[in-house]
């Protein structure tokens, strides 16, 4: 059976400083649990997490800026790998050359556009 903890007892949480789990001392407690700690390497303050890390947050921010920007400069189309197949008949080379043609179509208006913000 575990023990309640006390003020001044080692733990083990993440550190949002360090980035990892370390050992932290408990600073306050809220119904005989640890609410906030002291991280025994860099020394700070952060509220008990129980030894799970935090949700990214950054990393679909910059994947929906990413996809946003990406639609815009294609023009919603398919990425830029599908129109490059290898040509197999007169057909084929002619769509590759009108999507050469609409690339470089959709490209000319997002330089001057970023031009004009300048």
């Amino acid at each position: 059976m575990m023990r309640a903890a006390r003020l001044g007892d080692d733990v083990d949480d993440f550190c949002v400083k360090c980035k990892r789990i370390t050992n932290h001392a408990v600073v306050s407690l809220l119904n005989d649990e640890p609410a906030k700690v002291r991280c025994r390497s860099c020394h700070s303050d952060h509220d008990y997490r129980r030894e799970q890390a935090p949700p990214p947050k950054v990393d679909s921010r910059k994947a929906a800026l990413f996809n946003q920007v990406l639609e815009t400069v294609t023009g919603g189309a398919a990425p830029a790998a599908d129109p490059e197949p290898v040509p197999a008949a007169d057909g084929m080379a002619e769509e590759k050359t009108g999507a050469t043609a609409e690339a470089g179509a959709v490209s000319a208006p997002a330089k001057s556009r970023k031009k004009s913000k300048a």
